[in-house]
């Protein structure tokens, strides 16, 4: 997702740097000025934004050898839009910050199609002046904006709680579709009689359609979504709270990935539902 993100950046308008890396596209090379590493990137820029999959890539980025902590100047911002863990963006946040940097945690939902149409929404935690200073940026790549807390990790907390709320989703529309294929309905007539109703959803919409054509190339990776329920489980571990759903939900995934699926759709949950049922949403 970030290559389509950083290009919509240089098509509003600002210069774009970015590290060498052997992924990079010819169209992002065409787009941006190439530095050897992140601590470059760091030196020569006003603004940095991290789109990395994990919490130990940012980390490695930040504070790794070439990082950008160490090239920081005092006043740059840092905006990391990856998905990670809650806690550790505290933590990097507070090492940020003394470095006399500013420091937004902004993870986006919305996937591929909405980072190239630049309709991602965008989930900020940080201080009211960083993310005002941050807003042309974001509005160059998202549509629905919030600053959900002016504490470090807001966004973050609000990213977990998206991705509980789509893997239930999910899962429930998997079951939907199982149960109403096992009871003789046309699934792909039930999903469009639901829609018209109070149970649709955007997850009714497009999941189960991919359920039903039996199209799960990704989209959204299940192995990305374990990741981020595994953020909601730990997280909850910590504040003492009992997720049983989402831990269910996991689960469900957890089964697909054990049978090669990994890689695919999330919507692809619906295959571990399909086994447990012995009977699949519709052939193929």
């Amino acid at each position: 997702m970030g290559r389509p993100m950083a290009l919509n950046l240089q098509k509003a308008g600002h210069d774009l740097l970015v590290p060498e890396r052997g992924s990079l596209t010819e169209e992002v090379r065409g787009a941006a000025t190439v530095l050897p590493d992140p601590a470059a990137v760091a030196a020569a820029a006003e603004i940095v934004i991290l789109m990395v999959p994990d919490t130990p890539d940012v980390e490695d980025v930040l504070f790794g050898s070439g990082g950008v902590a160490a090239a920081l100047k005092p006043g740059t911002l840092v905006i990391d839009m990856s998905s990670i863990s809650p806690t550790a963006t505290k933590d990097y946040a507070r090492r940020v910050n003394e470095r006399g940097c500013d420091y937004l945690d902004a993870p986006v939902s919305g996937g591929e199609v909405g980072a190239r149409n630049a309709a991602l929404t965008i989930m900020v935690g940080g201080p009211q002046a960083a993310f005002d200073r941050a807003l042309p940026l974001f509005k160059a790549m998202g549509k629905n904006i919030t600053l959900v807390g002016e504490e470090n990790g807001a966004g973050q907390t609000c990213k977990v709680a998206n991705q509980i709320i789509v893997a239930l989703n999910i899962q429930a529309v998997a079951e939907a579709l199982v149960f109403a294929s096992k009871g003789g309905a046309d699934p792909a007539k039930v999903r469009q009689a639901l829609m018209g109703g109070f149970a649709n959803s955007r997850i009714l919409e497009v999941h189960a359609e991919r359920m039903i054509k039996r199209t799960f190339e990704p989209g959204f990776r299940i192995a990305l979504h374990q990741k981020d329920l595994n953020l909601a489980l730990s997280s909850a571990r910590e504040l003492g709270v009992a997720l049983p759903n989402t831990a269910t939900a996991q689960q469900m995934f957890s089964a697909v990935t054990a049978a090669g699926g990994g890689q695919q759709d999330h919507s692809a949950l619906v295959r571990a539902i399909e086994a447990l049922a012995g009977h699949p949403v519709s052939p193929g």
